[in-house]
């Protein structure tokens, strides 16, 4: 049995105690969001992350430091990893997520509720089984059950850490009102038996989806997260 913890944060108020966890790259990034709330986003996607992968390692959350080189061009602005943690952070609309398992690979994806889905975009998503099968599903329904679709395949690209490079038609995923589960791909990245999906719970208004890449069952629990005072 696999444990995975997924954590939900609102964002973050710009105060020196959560900025000074950003390293140099990371206050980089930080500034050079235009807009407030999308760094607020990033401040709070790090600062939760430290926080809870540093109880896990047993360090201070000024003590964790990550790596985010990028694979494909050597530049820090990969995803950012840490040895003896998997974790996956994941943000829409206030809504701030992070995953962590201790050994196996894990992605995550928060989707809010008020997003639309126009036919291009779920024709570009979905496969000809998946969309017949949300064929069935009736007019007011059909946009919540795309994006459980929607969320579940983003997961499972951030698990594979290759993102669209796997097309999101290469896999077929378990229909409308059935548990979440990959049922088939063509891509030999991904395979149905060591892949394990579960849907989540981020609260009213938002959707989201948690991917683990491994042949054993999962366990995840959900909490919500504050700073301490």
């Amino acid at each position: 049995m696999i444990e995975c913890g997924v954590w939900w944060a609102l964002p973050l108020t710009a105060e020196p105690r959560f900025l000074t966890l950003l390293d140099s790259f990371e206050q980089g990034r930080y500034q050079a969001y235009r807009q407030e709330i999308d760094q607020r986003r990033f401040l709070t996607g790090r600062v939760l992350a430290k926080t809870v992968v540093g109880e896990l390692l047993g360090r201070p959350p000024e003590a964790v430091r990550f790596d985010a080189t990028c694979s494909d061009c050597g530049k820090p602005h990969g995803r950012p990893t840490i040895p003896g943690a998997r974790f996956s952070i994941s943000h829409s609309g206030d809504r701030i997520g992070l995953a962590v398992t201790s050994d196996a690979p894990v992605g995550l994806d928060v989707e809010a509720a008020t997003r639309r889905a126009d036919e291009s975009l779920i024709s570009y998503a979905l496969n000809e089984t998946e969309l017949r099968d949300l064929a069935g599903s009736g007019a007011e329904s059909r946009t919540g059950e795309f994006f459980r679709y929607w969320t579940r395949k983003e997961a499972l690209m951030k698990a594979t850490g290759r993102g669209l490079k796997i097309p999101l038609q290469s896999i077929t995923l378990s229909g409308p009102g059935e548990p979440a589960r990959l049922v088939d791909s063509a891509d030999a990245g991904l395979d149905p038996e060591t892949t394990r999906l579960a849907d989540l719970d981020p609260g009213e208004g938002y959707r989201a989806a948690l991917a683990v890449l491994t042949t054993d069952e999962i366990e995840v629990s959900e909490h919500r997260w504050t700073p301490a005072v």
